[in-house]
Order: structure tokens, then C-alpha cells, then sequence
């Protein structure tokens, strides 16, 4: 199994004087990135320093899926979840519609050559799969599914495949005082049931991602299984349900004002691994009081993960003034020791 990291405290690494390549076991110790992460921070951590940053400033935000965790095993998570929701919930029977969906998901997704529709529709047929269900239930399903072995590997499940090496950043920045949050494009609750089963030390209250409507329902009526919105307070038996309604997709221009938002302060640092970050980063470096750093992460790992970048993407993020993490130069390890990568998927066996 994986192994089990071991958070220490700011106060621990001090007294312990624990060096840089304990800190970040999991990194390449000449990867540029990584110094320039440890530059800064002890920069804006030392109050002699002119690019001092107040504790109550240091914020940090970081996506998920491709920067803290894997979009490509064989899909993304919440593509996983949809088809495990269509094909195997014995607790929920899907119409011939939502069935087609699922077929046309599972089949295209190991060539990733989907038919236009599913890709512009699958936020739709998310949303209503997962509508009328409790936050408790959904938070059950989540919690089941992402026990489930990570497909193309061996040896983790999806719950423990976190970047071993972005868990170290997080832990480092926390023992500094920084203020860590994640911004996804996910679902809010899957991406803090996530966080919590894969011990990342990310508070529930800190995790902004894509969010529905809820809905408070007195109970389901025995005869027609339908549920009865409540009227007046919240009592005793009543239950909070995911409708169909969408609130925000944290995606791109949205991320910039959910951060606005909910922190209610300017990120000082900002992770991510797509162009679906560059709105985030460049709210982060765009007329910042303080000291800002942007980072992105390059999936150029064909060996040990299923990257597919390249150096025209390095390129690119480079010429953004943004920092680039290269998942195949700049760390030893992506998941542990323990964990394989198998080339080859079970998931249209595991949904037939």
C-alpha cells in the first residue's frame, strides 16, 4: 500500500532542524521550481525581509485534478463517479437516456475521442445523475468508489493518489503559515470527500470547487418515492439534497471570482496545470501588494504516469511567467515506491 505521510508542525521542523531534502523527500533536490518555492518563502516568511508577508496574507490555492491529482487514470474523477453512478449503484436506475450516455462515456474514454456531445453534455447528465440524493448518501458513493484500486495502476487506491511530491508542497507551506486552499473545477463534495479519505491536510471550509443547489426535503413518500420539499424550519427527519440546478462551474474566469468570494483575499501563490488555471495565476501575479508566484505542473511523464505534455507546453507557461513543475525531471517519485503503473485499464470490463 502506499505509504502513510507524517505531518510535523512548523514548530517541530524548527526545533528538529529538519533540511530542505527531508521536507521534500519526493523531489529532485536540483529542480528549479522547488527552489524557487523554498527561495520565496523563506523570503516572505522573514520579517526583516522588505517582501515580508503578514501571516494573515499567505494565501495559497491549488487545483486538483492535474495538479494535486491525476486526471488520466483512465479519466477524470468525476467521469469515473458518473459512469459508476449509470452503471453499478444498485441504488439508482437510470433512464434509457442516461443509459446511452453512460455507454457512450465508457466506450470512448480509453482513446479519449469523445462524440462532441458527451463532451458538452456531461456536466448536464452529471448533475441530474446525481440529483435528489442526501449530501450523506452522496458522500457514501464517493467514499466507496475512490477505495476502489486507481485503474492503470498498482498498489493505491484512487483515494491515496495524491502527488506524493504537491502533498509535500502543501505540508510545507502549511508549516510556514500559509493559509492552503483548493480550488477545483470538481465538485465541491467530491473534492472534499477526496481530500478527507486521502488524508490531504486540507480543511473541509478551504475547499471551493463546483457548486449545485440544495434542497431541504421532509422525507420520501412511500408510494411514489418522491421527495417532499420542506416548508419552515429545519426539523428533526428533514434531509439536505443535491438538486439538478447548478450554482457556478469553478472552471477558468470562475475560479478567480469564487476565490474573491470565499477567501476574501488576493492568493500570494497559485498551483495549477492547465489553461484552465490561467485566470487563477494571473489574478495571483496581477497587481499583488505582495511577493506572488504562479506554478504549473507538466504532465510529462509517460513512464512512471500517462502524461502527454511536452515541452511546447513548458514553452508556454514559461513565456506566462509562470514557475513549471515537470512530473519527469523534478520528482523521484509520483505515488510511492509501492505503486506500479500497469498500462492497461479494466474500465470498460469494470462497467459492462
Amino acid at each position: 500500500m502506499k505509504r502513510i505521510i507524517v505531518i510535523c508542525t512548523a514548530f517541530f521542523i524548527t526545533c528538529c532542524n529538519v533540511s530542505a531534502a527531508e521536507k521534500f523527500a519526493d523531489w529532485n533536490p536540483e529542480a528549479p521550481a522547488l527552489n524557487a518555492l523554498i527561495d520565496y518563502v523563506e523570503t516572505v516568511t522573514d520579517p526583516d525581509s522588505s517582501d515580508y508577508i503578514p501571516v494573515e496574507d499567505r494565501i495559497a490555492v491549488f487545483d486538483m485534478d492535474g495538479t494535486l491529482f491525476p486526471e488520466l487514470n483512465p479519466t477524470y474523477l468525476a467521469d469515473y463517479l458518473l459512469a459508476q453512478r449509470i452503471f453499478n449503484d444498485p441504488d439508482y436506475e437510470p433512464d434509457e437516456e442516461m443509459l446511452k450516455f453512460g455507454c457512450d462515456l465508457r466506450d470512448h474514454m480509453l482513446e479519449g475521442d469523445f462524440p462532441d456531445y458527451v463532451t458538452n453534455e456531461f456536466d448536464d447528465y452529471y448533475s441530474r445523475a446525481f440529483a435528489g440524493i442526501t449530501l450523506d448518501e452522496f458522500d457514501d458513493f464517493v467514499t466507496r468508489m475512490v477505495a476502489r484500486e486507481a485503474d492503470g495502476f498498482e498498489g493505491m487506491t484512487y483515494a491515496e493518489a495524491f502527488f506524493d511530491p504537491m502533498v509535500e508542497v502543501v505540508e510545507y507551506l502549511e508549516d510556514n503559515d500559509f493559509e492552503v486552499f483548493m480550488c477545483s473545477g470538481n465538485d465541491r463534495f467530491i473534492s472534499r470527500t477526496l481530500a478527507r479519505e486521502g488524508e490531504l491536510d486540507i480543511p473541509y471550509e478551504n475547499i471551493i470547487g463546483t457548486d449545485y443547489v440544495l434542497q431541504i426535503v421532509e422525507g420520501v413518500d412511500p408510494e411514489t418515492q418522491e421527495m417532499t420539499e420542506a416548508e419552515g424550519d429545519f426539523e428533526e427527519g428533514d434531509a439536505v439534497v443535491r438538486t439538478e440546478q447548478v450554482i457556478v462551474y469553478n472552471y477558468k474566469k470562475n475560479k478567480v471570482t469564487q476565490i474573491t468570494q470565499e477567501i476574501g483575499r488576493r492568493p500570494v501563490l497559485s498551483f495549477g496545470n492547465s489553461s484552465g488555471d490561467v485566470s487563477m495565476h494571473n489574478y495571483t501575479l496581477s497587481d499583488n501588494p505582495y511577493k506572488s508566484m504562479a506554478f504549473m505542473l507538466v504532465a510529462d511523464d509517460g513512464e512512471r504516469d500517462y502524461g502527454t505534455e511536452g515541452e511546447e507546453k513548458r514553452e508556454r507557461w514559461e513565456a506566462s511567467g509562470y514557475q513549471v513543475i515537470s512530473m519527469a525531471n523534478d520528482w523521484k517519485t509520483i505515488y510511492g515506491s509501492d505503486v506500479e503503473k500497469t498500462g492497461s485499464f479494466h474500465w470498460v470490463e469494470d462497467l459492462s
